[in-house]
């Protein structure tokens, strides 16, 4: 199994996943893991219950659930362990040999707990996980997850407990506890920062080395103060473009620059870490979006990130990487997460094989100062897990006013988006961020439009050479809403057409067919790949927008507007998919073949 946090990789570790016992405690009678006398089912984590994989398969209600594990690990005879979580839904108490080791709020990102006091010394070890995930609380971000008890429209089963990968690791006293990288392209600089817990003393440095390939681009060590290391590290500009590009980070050429970090004293290596970073700039300028200072046309797909059998949980690696090659296959060069924080792994490949990603916070459905302070508190961890991603280009707090429903009317709703817009932008200047994507902007880098308008003709018309954008944002209504709040007109941003398409076709044997759904529905193939790309092609040439992002990637559960079915089975032809996305097939570029 690959590591699972990819930009901080140590070789001493251990997963958990594999079967645990587990227990439904739908009226909350348990409080301490003692209470418990019986287990009376096992688990697959990371699998949700709901999902069939995980081997309970129940797709019911259900407020709380239990995870117990043995575990045969003697107590190290130095240093710490640490006990990592990728993601749990929602609330999570964790004990080790029945001692609180650790809490934590939050459904999509992870969690970390020192375990070194509560280790039994005979190596004899036992982990419990107590989950409190209401089903019908819409104040928690919960993004795709269902409130009613069967998925309608939009929305799929839930997903309830251990979703992500549960791995120990051991680590020194002092030990590297984090690690960001930020590329500063116009200075040919990398950012570099280095966060160490535990005791620090006088004589700690960090030592860098950056590699591409074979060729060392830096290798340097830098003072330990206050417990942390903030440089930029200068690396040697080949002035001429061409050698420029061969070291900058991009969907056509996803150059990585690795990293092998280590914690030194006197010489001696404490820790030990690898990582991994690029060059490259992302920004707006006027009405385009700049990819490495040069305008770039976003072809993106909205990808749910759901699979049949194990729902937000990929079935495996392979399965992660399969999906960034996909997207790539059929002419995309990016893909728009939607509602999800995916997995770093998933990351990982859109680092490596090179695929964009717009990271989007999960939407809770209610507007409370409770759901107020959850999103944040969670979206705050989200732009941590992720910052160093060179991938991520874009991030996005809200979509469609879900959780702000009255933005037209509510002051605090704006505010609300006004808040989370500027506090992305504090935490992370070197991203756009769009407050709201779909409609009713305000605070925001890009205006999104979502219009699901299935005529290609009207829709061409809708937004062609003959339409003034001041026009589209005083007259246009896509959806039935305005698409910039008054007092907020356009002021140049690049307008991307972030929701089109939606085009639904399902085979009579899918499980869903009766049940299928889309914003407009084809019976046969034909007319489904005639409609799907006339509008992709419509999209990709349109002026005025500087990107699109096609409604979906592929199909999820009764959701069946999928330019692939839910087991990625490509429902055209890919390279015709490739044509529409790309517009022409671009020598080399007959990548489905190897897919």
């Amino acid at each position: 199994m690959d590591y699972p946090r990819p930009q901080l990789q140590r070789s001493d570790w251990i997963s958990l996943n594999g079967i645990w016992r587990f227990k439904f405690d739908d009226e909350a009678h348990y409080g301490l893991p003692a209470d418990i006398k019986e287990w009376p089912q096992k688990i697959e984590v990371p699998f949700a219950p709901e999902c069939s994989r995980s081997g309970i398969g129940d797709t019911g209600f259900h407020r709380v659930c239990w995870y117990q594990r043995d575990l045969a690990f003697e107590l190290p005879t130095q240093g710490r362990t640490l006990l990592h979580f990728g993601a749990v839904d929602y609330l999570a108490h964790v004990w080790v040999n029945d001692m609180l080791v650790g809490r934590h709020r939050g459904g999509h990102t992870p969690f970390t707990a020192d375990i070194t006091h509560a280790l039994d010394r005979n190596g004899k070890q036992q982990i419990t996980v107590r989950v409190e995930d209401d089903p019908e609380d819409l104040e928690k971000p919960r993004g795709k997850q269902d409130w009613k008890l069967d998925p309608h429209s939009i929305w799929y089963y839930r997903t309830t407990g251990i979703w992500q990968t549960v791995w120990l690791e051991n680590v020194p006293e002092t030990y590297i506890r984090r690690l960001r990288w930020t590329p500063h392209l116009e200075r040919w600089e990398i950012g570099f920062e280095a966060f160490i817990y535990g005791p620090i003393a006088d004589e700690m440095e960090v030592f860098v080395k950056l590699t591409r390939g074979e060729q060392v681009l830096v290798q340097d060590s830098y003072k330990v103060i206050s417990g942390e290391v903030h440089r930029r590290i200068a690396l040697s500009d080949p002035g001429i473009e061409d050698f420029r590009n061969d070291l900058l980070w991009s969907p056509e050429h996803p150059t990585i620059i690795n990293a092998e970090i280590k914690l030194m004293r006197d010489c001696t290596v404490i820790d030990e870490v690898t990582s991994y970073s690029a060059l490259r700039s992302v920004r707006v300028h006027r009405d385009r979006f700049l990819l490495n200072g040069r305008p770039y046309q976003l072809r993106l797909v909205l990808d749910q990130g759901y699979w049949p059998d194990t729902l937000m949980t990929a079935p495996s690696d392979e399965a992660l990487r399969r999906d960034v090659e996909l997207a790539k296959a059929m002419g995309f060069n990016g893909v728009r997460k939607h509602q999800k924080l995916e997995d770093p792994r998933y990351l990982f490949w859109a680092d490596t094989l090179g695929l964009v990603v717009w990271d989007e916070m999960p939407s809770a459905y209610r507007f409370t100062t409770r759901s107020m302070k959850r999103l944040m508190r969670e979206w705050i961890e989200a732009i941590e897990r992720d910052f160093s991603h060179p991938c991520i280009i874009v991030w996005v707090p809200f979509n469609e006013s879900w959780g702000v429903p009255d933005l037209t009317a509510t002051q605090a709703h704006r505010d609300a988006v006004h808040a989370l817009y500027y506090l992305t932008k504090t935490l992370d200047p070197t991203r756009p961020v769009i407050g709201n994507d779909g409609w009713e902007s305000s605070a925001t880098d890009i205006i999104g439009i979502h219009d699901y308008d299935s005529n290609h003709v009207t829709l061409r018309e809708r937004y062609g050479p003959q339409v003034k954008p001041e026009e589209l944002f005083d007259r246009r209504r896509p959806g039935g809403r305005i698409l910039t709040l008054d007092g907020f007109p356009h002021r140049g941003q690049p307008i991307i057409l972030t929701e089109f398409g939606g085009v639904a076709y399902a085979r009579e044997e899918d499980e869903f067919h009766k049940k299928a759904w889309g914003y407009v529905r084809r019976d046969s193939i034909e007319e489904f790949e005639a409609q799907t790309l006339s509008l992709i092609e419509v999209a990709r040439t349109t002026g005025m927008f500087s990107g699109f992002c096609y409604t979906q990637f592929a199909d999820t559960f009764q959701e069946a507007n999928g330019l692939l079915y839910a087991d990625r089975t490509p429902k055209i032809p890919i390279e015709r998919i490739y044509t529409a996305v790309r517009g022409k097939i671009e020598p080399g570029a007959l990548y489905w073949e190897s897919v």
